[in-house]
């Protein structure tokens, strides 16, 4: 093989967005806790514990919840368009990664669009395999990758 053909024409690392950083985690459930501990220990003592015992769980089940979006925050997707080869390695949050590959010139890009929204998904197709790409970004980032993916599609196949 030809380490001309190889050289990556694209390289793009797709990683989920998450508004609300470690500090903002942080200082929302010191506020959180504080209010939850407030209003337990005031339902508690006038005695209505059960509503006490609820916002304890209130509190733990937002834990929860925000670990759980976290964790599925470590998953990613390395797409990558050489002359050769089109690869999608998709990493799982427990760092598992399977590798969709596809020939480049016969690989369809196919996006499906809302009119309001803009790009609900995207998907590459080719060899009677299909793998879904960027499936956790935002609208916008959708756009951005799409428009770089087809050039990058675009170029690869004008050079023959």
């Amino acid at each position: 093989m030809d380490s001309v053909n190889e050289q990556p024409v694209f390289a793009a690392e797709l990683v989920p967005h998450r508004s609300l950083g470690r500090k903002g985690f942080c200082v929302l459930l010191v506020l959180t806790g504080a209010v939850c501990l407030l209003y337990g220990v005031f339902f508690m003592v006038t005695g209505a514990w059960p509503i006490g015992l609820f916002l304890g769980l209130d509190f733990l089940l937002l834990y929860i919840a925000f670990r759980v979006n976290y964790r599925a925050a470590k998953a990613r997707e390395e797409v990558t368009v050489s002359r050769t080869n089109l690869s999608v390695r998709k990493f799982s949050p427990a760092g598992r990664m399977v590798e969709h590959r596809f020939n480049p010139f016969w690989a369809r890009f196919r996006v499906n669009r809302h009119e309001e929204i803009g790009i609900l998904s995207m998907y590459v197709s080719g060899e009677g395999r299909m793998t879904d790409i960027g499936s956790f970004l935002n609208p916008d980032d959708r756009e951005s990758f799409a428009k770089a993916f087809r050039g990058a599609l675009a170029t690869v196949r004008q050079r023959i």
